[in-house]
């Protein structure tokens, strides 16, 4: 089982996986609300989840961005501040969208993969620009 689609069924069910700033190890918040099949996919993938964590360790404020929003998207993980954005600025969704679009082309056809190994120079661009209007929309919200 991908990673991915565990992690995603494991934030669907209502509890939270994370990696744990106190320790640097795998945390998980209502884990009573995980279904048994989804827990021991997780306990049998543990090593390849936390790997997933930690590669995620050191990236940027753009990277981030972009992940927390495909997570909004699929519908894994509520954020209310990127879907407020995203409803409220119709060009920033465009964009978010034309993104999608060339990670696909570049062969991103699963959700459950990780979008980073399909980004390319263009992509990367288009990421940059959602990015500094995520963060001209939230100092504008924050004002």
């Amino acid at each position: 089982m991908q990673v991915l689609m565990i992690l995603s069924q494991i934030w669907k069910s209502g509890a939270d996986i994370y990696l744990d700033a106190k320790d640097d190890r795998i945390a998980i918040k209502n884990q009573k609300l995980i279904p048994k099949p989804v827990m021991e996919a997780a306990e049998q993938h543990g090593q390849v989840i936390d790997q997933w964590f930690k590669s995620w360790k050191n990236a940027n404020g753009e990277k981030v961005t972009l992940m927390k929003m495909v997570h909004q998207m699929c519908g894994w993980q509520h954020n209310q501040k990127l879907n407020d954005w995203l409803c409220n600025e119709k060009e920033s969704l465009t964009l978010f969208d034309d993104w999608m679009v060339l990670l696909a082309k570049n062969g991103w056809t699963d959700i459950y993969e990780d979008f980073r190994q399909y980004e390319n120079n263009q992509s990367n661009k288009l990421s940059h620009e959602l990015y500094k209007r995520a963060v001209a929309y939230a100092k504008k919200v924050n004002k």
